[in-house]
């Protein structure tokens, strides 16, 4: 079993990577309070997703094979642009159309297409792990304790975004600096060697 002190250092560790803001933030900020839940719920399945991988070796492959780091990279940062792009657009549709936005499966993307956190769960997680224990549970219990901090960091997020003022005008202009952030950081994550 994993040492209560090797996951405070983990979550010290991470707490930097987890506190700037991200897709996550900005996607929370795009969708308000009311969509808070799928946001959070997204971005925790995602964690869970790159854990698992990490357990099943995967993503060991993906990070030694530069070829394989740069598709993720790329597919990656296409998807933060295309979401950035909609973002922008959507805040200019008519508001008699029906609104079905996935809002839970863009915050599990924006997490899974996501080389960052994927060399998280690669580079960062083995310097808290002991190789005689179970690797598995040890992951998982710092997956957990990841997801647990990311549920109060957005939680906090949702709740500054609930107090802002609900006007048209300022869900437009939040709608705007969450296309710019969002294709921002595509653009940065295509860059980035």
């Amino acid at each position: 079993m994993i040492e209560p002190y090797a996951v405070a250092g983990f979550l010290a560790a991470v707490f930097p990577i987890t506190a700037t803001p991200g897709a996550s933030v900005a996607l929370l900020i795009q969708g308000g309070r009311r969509r808070a839940l799928p946001v959070i719920g997204g971005t925790i399945t995602g964690l869970y997703v790159h854990a698992t991988l990490a357990v099943l070796g995967l993503s060991a492959i993906v990070m030694q094979s530069s070829e394989a780091f740069a598709v993720v990279r790329v597919v990656g940062a296409v998807y933060l642009i295309g979401l950035g792009l909609w973002t922008w657009f959507a805040g200019r549709a008519p508001k008699t159309r029906p609104r079905t936005e996935p809002t839970y499966m863009r915050a599990v993307l924006a997490n899974v297409l996501n080389p960052k956190a994927a060399a998280i769960y690669l580079t960062l997680v083995p310097q808290f792990v002991t190789p005689q224990d179970n690797l598995a549970v040890q992951i998982y219990v710092l997956v957990t304790a990841h997801a647990l901090l990311a549920l109060v960091w957005l939680s906090m997020w949702a709740f500054v975004v609930g107090k802002l003022p609900s006007t048209d005008v300022f869900r437009r202009w939040a709608k705007r600096v969450t296309a710019v952030v969002l294709v921002t950081l595509g653009v940065r994550a295509a860059v980035t060697a």
